[in-house]
C-alpha cells in the first residue's frame, strides 16, 4: 500500500530517471513498428474458446476498428463491443496488434442466476491482440485477451475472456 507523501519510481523529480529512459524507448520502438495500411475493412466469423461466438470487425479509420461480440457459453449470453487501436508490423505483411476499450452486457439462466443473484451483468472490458490477415485468402485470424470488469451480476474482474477467432474477410 503506497502511503501519503511517498512517491512511486516513475514519479522521481529528475527527468533523467531510468525507468523514464525505458519508458520512452518503449514508446518509440513501438511507433517505428506501426504503418499505416490497413489489411482488411470488414470481416465475419466465429470465436473460442470461452463460448461459442460470432464476431464482427469493422475498421472505421486506418487504425480503429469496431468489433461486436455475440458469445453463448454455460447458460449465459454475452455480448461486447471493442474499440481497437491497430498497430501493423512492418517485418510481418498482414500481421497487426491491438488495444482498446469496451462494454459488456450478459444474461444468465437458472445456475448463474442462484451464484450470482442476478439475471444480468454489466460492465467495461479490454482487449489486447494479433490480428493476421492472410494475403491470398480472404480469411483473419486473430487471438486475444480481454480482461472485463463487471458491476453487476458477477461483479468484480474477470480474466477469462477472449480467445481466438476465425473470420471471413469481405
Amino acid at each position: 500500500m503506497i502511503q501519503s507523501g511517498s512517491k512511486l519510481a516513475f514519479e522521481d523529480d529528475h527527468p533523467n530517471h531510468p525507468l523514464m529512459k525505458v519508458l520512452l524507448a518503449l514508446a518509440a520502438f513501438m511507433l517505428a513498428l506501426a504503418v499505416t495500411a490497413q489489411p482488411y475493412n470488414r470481416a465475419l466469423g466465429v470465436k473460442f474458446p470461452v463460448g461459442t461466438g460470432i464476431t464482427y470487425k469493422k475498421f472505421i479509420s486506418e487504425k480503429s476498428a469496431l468489433e461486436f461480440q455475440a458469445v453463448y457459453a454455460r447458460e449465459s449470453f454475452r455480448t461486447a463491443g471493442l474499440y481497437e487501436f491497430h498497430f501493423p508490423f512492418t517485418k510481418a505483411e498482414g500481421l497487426t496488434w491491438y488495444v482498446g476499450p469496451g462494454v459488456h452486457v450478459a444474461f444468465y439462466k437458472s445456475e448463474y442466476q442462484k451464484t450470482y443473484s442476478s439475471k444480468m451483468d454489466l460492465g467495461i472490458d479490454g482487449v489486447l491482440g494479433l490480428d493476421y490477415k492472410f494475403a491470398a485468402l480472404p480469411i483473419n485470424l486473430s487471438l486475444d485477451w480481454q480482461p472485463s470488469f463487471s458491476f453487476t451480476g458477477n461483479s468484480g474482474a474477470q480474466a477469462a475472456y477472449g480467445g481466438v477467432a476465425l473470420r471471413y474477410v469481405f
